[in-house]
């Protein structure tokens, strides 16, 4: 992999494919650049695509002592955008990826950004009395702590619990039999550095982009999961109403990752959006 240097001093691990107009790939939490893989032919063929490895993610260790807080990935993709010189780009985020997106509107505008495309993720993920479409659509301040609290705990076994836990029930069923994919999983994460994982959570956790969504000045395609592990579609609803040039597209039957379950679908809706 390439890399480019924050203005921090961090180096931040990317990788540079395709050619034509810039596409930006933002993975999600404890995920990777390699998340993107499976759309990479069909999107090199029309972009030159960037896929990043996040500060804290894809067992990069850190350089710095800078938290890797959503603030501060927000940062490092307007970092990306100046060192490259990027106009026009269409960016993507996936889950963690759509909140450094919103949380780089709010810091940054939509300088050299055309057209952005989230992809199942909530504005505010911990719930309130008045607030039901963060996680679960019941994940309380006191429920997302003694997540924390299991992250200090085991790390691995938290995060495949969080995703097992939710309203996706064949995800349940996964996890309680030990597929092969789940023993997959809990291997791939107990390589991972936990410390800035949980410091990541920490910071996404507590971030509120309501007030964001209607000063997105471009268009917006939005892609949600109708079996989302952690999303009713009611979230999909509140973003899309939310959000002034906004399209929705539920992929009916999906969990938090319908772009993988439904690829041609999703790079079709990508390519007809940005065309």
């Amino acid at each position: 992999m390439q890399h480019f240097t924050a203005d921090d001093g961090e180096p931040i691990h990317l990788s540079v494919s395709g050619n034509g107009p810039p596409l930006i790939l933002l993975h999600g939490w404890t995920d990777s650049h390699r998340s993107w893989k499976p759309f990479l032919p069909d999107f090199e063929a029309h972009h030159t695509v960037y896929r990043w490895d996040a500060r804290g993610h894809g067992g990069h260790q850190l350089r710095t002592n800078t938290a890797p807080t959503v603030e501060r990935m927000a940062r490092d993709l307007a970092n990306l955008i100046e060192h490259d010189g990027l106009t026009q780009a269409t960016v993507i985020g996936h889950s963690m990826g759509a909140l450094t997106l919103w949380q780089y509107f709010r810091d940054f505008g939509a300088k050299g950004i055309e057209r952005a495309v989230i992809i199942d993720q909530s504005p505010k993920l911990v719930t309130t009395h008045d607030w039901h479409c963060g996680i679960y659509g019941d994940f309380s301040a006191v429920r997302n702590q003694a997540f924390i609290d299991a992250l200090e705990n085991d790390f691995a076994e938290a995060v495949l619990r969080l995703v097992a836990d939710g309203l996706n029930r064949p995800a349940a069923e996964r996890y309680a039999t030990n597929d092969e994919g789940i023993a997959l999983m809990r291997e791939r994460l107990r390589k991972l550095s936990a410390r800035p994982l949980i410091d990541c959570w920490r910071s996404l956790s507590a971030a509120d982009y309501r007030d964001v969504l209607a000063t997105i000045p471009i268009p917006v395609l939005l892609v949600y999961g109708g079996a989302s592990n952690f999303y009713h579609v009611r979230t999909a609803h509140f973003v899309r109403d939310t959000i002034p040039s906004a399209v929705l597209h539920v992929y009916d039957g999906e969990d938090h990752a319908p772009h993988l379950w439904q690829r041609e679908r999703f790079v079709k809706d990508v390519l007809e959006f940005v065309q």
